[in-house]
């Protein structure tokens, strides 16, 4: 029967590891780990600047989680599109679930109001799961499926419903609701699709045993390697570690209280307005994350519009507050 194959739990053999592919993780997950050292040296004020709205680093943390979920999708697709090995997907989908679940809980202890609660590990246990849908389709209709939800995650207009927690896991907002990590299905699930399409093709071409057959065997191919074997445990260990360390090292944190008194001591508005403003000002400096624009002597010029914009929106806000 043409089921059988793909349910099968015992008779599979072990599926070779291709080298290039653990050479791809092991690229991802550095580049990860390059961008988790940036953004951790933003947070602490070691450097100046809006990491997070800033093209170049938006692009490049776009571009690493491509790379992931592609590489989602060639693991499927090599490892069971000839027929599925439920106990080897069951343990690692376990592995997956229960890294995603430790996330939440550190995240949530580390910043309860931004905590990961659909991260890039809930996303692949969950795609990985949906995936299992099409590796038996052809590779044309899974690329088109892939598409099609990449063209929806576009082309749906946005909603401020969907930036509510219960609902932003789908997709369809413009703005990313408050988390420090989200991967939402649309358009992330296309991207995984499009993995295992790319996948099912190269293994019907004569390009698949070139590619399948290098080994990578000289000191950075090793390395690499070892470091995509071992992209999960990375990826669970290394921010802890780096976010950990720079805490011990980062400037002690601005007192609040002598920010907002210096504040109003130089505010020129009358008392209600200083007040509105101060505190405002407290909020939107905390939330960026802008003392270190703040307190940075001289300012470059990134720093100063930081702060310039700061001041416009508070300034706004306290306004809106005044008695008429």
């Amino acid at each position: 029967m043409a089921g059988t194959k793909s349910m099968a739990t015992t008779d599979q053999p072990l599926r070779r590891r291709v080298a290039l592919v653990d050479a791809a993780r092991g690229v991802a997950i550095l580049a990860m780990v390059a961008y988790h050292v940036a953004w951790d040296l933003w947070y602490f004020g070691f450097v100046g600047g809006a990491l997070t709205a800033e093209p170049g680093w938006i692009l490049f943390q776009r571009a690493i989680v491509t790379s992931f979920l592609l590489l989602v999708g060639t693991g499927l697709a090599l490892g069971h599109a000839d027929g599925i090995r439920w106990r080897p997907f069951w343990r690692r989908f376990a592995v997956l679930f229960g890294a995603a679940v430790l996330t939440s809980i550190g995240t949530y202890i580390a910043f309860p109001e931004y905590f990961v609660y659909f991260g890039v590990l809930h996303a692949i246990a969950l795609f990985s799961l949906l995936g299992l849908a099409v590796l038996r389709w052809p590779w044309w209709v899974v690329a088109l499926f892939g598409a099609a939800i990449i063209a929806l995650a576009v082309a749906v207009p946005a909603s401020a419903v969907m930036m509510q927690r219960p609902l932003s896991w789908i997709g369809f907002w413009s703005l990313p609701p408050p988390t420090t990590d989200i991967v939402p299905v649309f358009p992330w699930l296309g991207v995984v699709l499009l993995g295992i399409a790319l996948t099912l093709l190269l293994r019907r071409t004569a390009l698949w045993p070139v590619l399948s057959g290098w080994r990578l065997e000289g000191p950075v191919g090793r390395v690499l390697r070892w470091l995509g074997r071992w992209s999960l445990v990375i990826y669970l260990v290394h921010q802890p570690l780096l976010f950990g360390g720079m805490s011990l090292l980062a400037p002690p944190p601005t007192d609040d209280v002598a920010f907002v008194a210096s504040c109003e001591s130089s505010c020129s508005g009358e008392s209600g307005f200083c007040a509105r403003y101060c505190l405002c000002a407290l909020e939107e400096i905390e939330r960026s994350n802008l003392w270190g624009a703040v307190n940075a002597a001289p300012r470059t010029e990134m720093q100063q519009t930081l702060v310039d914009g700061v001041a416009g929106i508070c300034t706004a806000h306290a306004a809106e507050g005044a008695t008429p």
